[in-house]
Order: C-alpha cells, then structure tokens, then sequence
C-alpha cells in the first residue's frame, strides 16, 4: 500500500472517531447552500435486521445519495439532516466510507454470510466487513473493518464499532464508534464553522453583482431594473431582460446563506446620473453569517454585526 495513501487512510479514520466539530473538507462553494431539502423524501423501507440497515447505509453513504441515507437516521437526526447546507450532508456520508468522490457500492458476502461493502471511485476504492450483531433489547453494535481494497495483508485495516437503535420496527444510525450521532447538537457548531466563509462569499458576490451591474449599464446605457435582470436567458440570446452577467442563484438574490438586495438612488430630472447601492444580509442570522454588509452609491463597502438587519454607510467599511 503506498505510503502517501496510507497516511490518507489514517487522517480520514481520525476524521470520523474524533468529535464531529467543524466538518473537514466541506463541499466547494459552488454546491447550493440552501436549507430547503424538497427531495429528501423518506421511501418505504425495506424489511431486514441491523447487519442489513448498515449494509444499505454503507452502501447509500458510498453513492453519496441523500435519499437513501436519510432513511437510516433517527427522527431527531433527519430533521437536522434536512437542514444542514448541501455540503455539509455531503460531508457527513463521507465520513462512513473515507472516500471524497461518490462511488459504486457492491455487495458481497463472507463464507459465513456476513456482507462487506466494495466502495469504488476513480481514484481509490475501500472495503467495509461489518461483522457479528450484538444485540441489547433495542440497540445493536456491529463492528466494521475498513481498508483500501489494495491492502491484502490488512496491514492498515481500522477497525470501528457501528451503533444502531430501534425506532418504529427499523434500525437506526445510533452511533460511529464511541461517537453518538446527535446531529441537533452539533449543527449548530458545524454552521457557525461556515459563517466566515459565507461572510467572505458574500463580500465576494456583492463585488461580482456590482460589476455585473457596471457592464449592463455599458452595454444598455441604463441601470437594471432588478438583479433578475442579470442572470443567465433562459432561451435564446442574453438581452436586457436576462443579460448573462450573473448566475442564478446570485440573480435570484439568494446564495451562500445570504440574501442580496439591489436598489437605484440618485437619479434626478436635472441629469444626475443613477447610481446603486447594494446589501448583503444572512438568511439565518447567527447560524450562515453575522454581519451585513451594505455597498454604498460611491461604491464604498461597509459591515458590521447588525443582528441580521440590513447595514448602511455608518457601518465600518470593509477593506
């Protein structure tokens, strides 16, 4: 096994036994972060023990399917689960097979019928041999070996002890070895790790919104009417309606746990030219960001906690 991969292995395994704080490698920021999960519509489960339910969890966790791993969380851990940002669910599975890229799961069972879960991606493919159930009234413990499927002497096997509970007549995710999975604790904490990146995002958008804006009055020789205005055609060529300059999510007005606003000051009968002003709020103030950001008509940006209201120009500005 080479040792550049071997030390890979290992930091992921600490990744998933250590406490689940800020959840390491979050999903790039071009994933939506929005809190509203429509699809995660819980399907009919499908009748079978423990050893089973963490066999599909495996397997779900692999491919990265959200729809299919939520079916194995707790009623607590699944409301949470829908609120978490699209990255941070992402994350979570990840942490089940140590691989960053999804995977196809294959199944397949040891001589005394025990399943283990192949995990492959381009780059590298784990196996996971879940072993004997131990049974306590409404709780199982399965313990799982891990390794990368190159490792045929199990030099770098880990070795961790899988917690299911029994709610309504299916299995559950309890825990991921001594680690309970309460995700209602934790989603705070994993939020407030992503509020200065959403705060830096934010600066970053509202510059890109006010060049945007620069190069539709060049091109049109007025101001837009509405940030809707700069966002991608959807059919045929840009315009005025739908000029191109923006993506959706920033023409919508909402991205990365923020919402923008965009209004035309300035503007007077004698001539003087329109100008802008722009702000940048938090969707979910205390949770995707502190601090509102407010980008004045002279083009000058300012920030401050206002407690999740719109800032102004006595705000302190941001360099």
């Amino acid at each position: 096994m080479p040792a550049r991969y071997a030390h890979r292995v290992i930091a992921r395994f600490l990744l998933l036994t250590a406490p689940l704080l800020p959840l390491a490698g979050r999903v790039p920021a071009q994933e939506s972060s929005s809190r509203v999960v429509e699809n995660l519509v819980t399907p009919p489960s499908t009748a079978g023990g423990p050893t089973a339910a963490l066999r599909d969890v495996l397997s779900a966790a692999c491919s990265q399917s959200q729809n299919e791993f939520v079916r194995f969380l707790t009623a607590r851990n699944k409301e949470s689960f829908a609120r978490l940002s699209a990255g941070g669910r992402v994350a979570l599975m990840k942490r089940f097979v140590l691989l960053n890229e999804p995977g196809k799961a294959t199944v397949t069972a040891n001589p005394s019928g025990r399943p283990s879960v192949r995990c492959q991606t381009p780059e590298f493919t784990t196996e996971m041999q879940i072993g004997g159930v131990e049974l306590r009234e409404n709780l199982a413990f399965l313990p799982m070996e891990l390794r990368d499927a190159t490792d045929t002497t199990g030099t770098n096997v880990r070795r961790v002890t899988m917690g299911l509970v029994r709610e309504d007549g299916e299995w559950k995710l309890l825990s991921l070895g001594l680690l309970l999975l309460d995700l209602p604790s934790l989603e705070m904490e994993w939020d407030r790790a992503e509020i200065q990146p959403n705060e830096l995002g934010a600066i970053a958008a509202l510059k890109k919104i006010a060049e945007a804006v620069e190069a539709y009055r060049k091109k049109y020789t007025r101001l837009p009417e509405s940030l809707a205005s700069l966002g991608p055609p959807l059919h045929g060529a840009a315009s005025g309606q739908a000029a191109g300059l923006l993506d959706s999510d920033l023409a919508t007005g909402m991205k990365n746990g923020y919402a923008f606003r965009y209004v035309i000051v300035g503007a007077s009968s004698l001539g003087a030219q329109a100008k802008f002003e722009l702000a940048a709020t938090p969707l979910t103030y205390g949770r995707t960001g502190l601090r509102s950001f407010f980008r004045d008509a002279g083009g000058v940006l300012h920030g401050a906690d206002r407690q999740g209201a719109l800032g102004n120009e006595l705000d302190p500005r941001v360099e």
